[in-house]
């Protein structure tokens, strides 16, 4: 395994960088004054755009995709330029157009969308015209265990029929967001796995109604397009919307999921790093009891732990993107799922580490850090709860031995 920088990497991990500390680093205030004046609750504040249009003007656009469609990196060279994108996670991934859902619907897109569906949906999506909403977790079932899914997804001529309620589906509130994939059951009596479907459905279609914004340990995340809970009523759109073929929504799931995880655990680390930094700096400039609160033993404990934690599970992911670029996501399957586990729970520590150390301060306004705990708490559920991880992961473990 190697998992050093080649060139492109080294290169672009620069352009970022410069493009961080001079554009993304100081809009950051100016992004906050313009959510405070906002006067729809939901708007996307115009610096948003002024970052997309300079971050495409310097080919700092698209890593997250390979092949044809995106810029061609692999998952070992976006590992670390997805880092960087984590050290300011309101902005920087939007600038690049690298934001969640939206990579993941372009995955979709770009796997199993038509050659039409792909030029009335993912081209716009690659050029940041359009926002996107990926609206599959429900709140009458546990939706960890997809096949409960219960929105029924039903042909009726030359279209299909929605009905059902769906709740935290991402970037729903967002005024740019244009379309939505919706996973519902299309076929009860099925295979377990061969019931549910995936249909590309426009947010204004009449029935689709966003009923509200759901938030995130009291914070409404706007600033990433919010999420929703959705109802859908008699949402009638043509069958050329159904994404690959009926019954293969939970295959779609899965392979929509995979590189998601991932990318989620190469910005938290990116989170860490900044927590850290932030941690460092206020305990070197703050006395306590006579003397820089950095002398302090616990202090230097939690920034050692810290040091140690980011580089093991950085290990691990880049040994995750490296398996995938070179056997493929199910090849990594054992590897995706422990960075899931992993990564969020020990990127929260340093963060609640960092907050600590930040004393009231650290629960304020005036730093990020209460943002990055809330986003590192979430993703402890999001994708699928460490739980059900752990439970697939253990599983496979056993199967090794009960085969003998």
């Amino acid at each position: 395994m190697d998992f050093a920088y080649d060139a492109r990497t080294e290169q672009l991990r620069e352009q970022l960088t410069d493009f961080l500390e001079t554009t993304i680093y100081p809009a950051e205030p100016v992004f906050h004054e313009q959510l405070a004046n906002r006067a729809d609750p939901w708007a996307v504040p115009p610096i948003v755009d002024e970052l997309k249009a300079a971050a495409r003007e310097r080919g700092l656009w698209n890593f997250f995709l390979p092949g044809e469609h995106g810029a061609g990196l692999t998952n070992l060279q976006y590992a670390p330029l997805a880092e960087l994108t984590g050290r300011s996670p309101e902005l920087a991934p939007v600038a690049l157009n690298c934001a969640a859902p939206d990579t993941g619907n372009m995955e979709v897109l770009a796997m199993f969308g038509t050659e039409q569906q792909r030029k009335q949906w993912l081209r716009p999506l690659l050029d940041g015209e359009i926002r996107s909403a990926f609206a599959m977790t429900e709140p009458d079932v546990a939706s960890s265990d997809a096949t409960n899914i219960e929105t029924r997804i039903e042909r009726d001529g030359d279209e299909y029929v929605i009905n059902g309620r769906k709740w935290y589906i991402s970037g729903a509130m967002n005024p740019n967001c244009r379309i939505m994939i919706v996973m519902g059951k299309s076929d009860p009596d099925a295979d377990t796995h061969r019931q549910q479907s995936m249909v590309l459905v426009p947010r204004d279609t009449p029935g689709v109604h966003i009923k509200r914004g759901m938030q995130l340990f009291g914070f409404d995340d706007s600033s990433h397009g919010g999420h929703a809970e959705v109802e859908f009523r008699d949402v009638r759109v043509p069958a050329d919307n159904l994404l690959s073929e009926e019954g293969s929504g939970f295959a779609i799931a899965q392979a929509r999921l995979g590189p998601g995880r991932i990318h989620h655990c190469m910005r938290l680390i990116g989170m860490a790093e900044r927590a850290l930094e932030l941690l460092c700096r206020r305990t070197t400039q703050r006395v306590a009891f006579g003397k820089p609160i950095a002398e302090q033993g616990v202090v230097q404990d939690w920034i050692a732990e810290a040091r140690v934690r980011i580089e093991q599970v950085r290990l691990l992911v880049l040994k995750t993107a490296w398996l995938m670029d070179t056997v493929g996501n199910r090849g990594a399957h054992t590897e995706i799922q422990s960075i899931k586990i992993t990564t969020p729970s020990t990127v929260e520590w340093i963060i609640d580490k960092a907050i600590q150390a930040h004393g009231a301060g650290g629960f304020s306004q005036d730093f990020p850090l209460a943002g990055l705990w809330a986003q590192a708490r979430m993703l402890r559920m999001a994708d699928g709860p460490d739980e059900v991880h752990k439970r697939s992961l253990a599983r496979r473990e056993l199967k090794k031995y009960r085969q003998q």
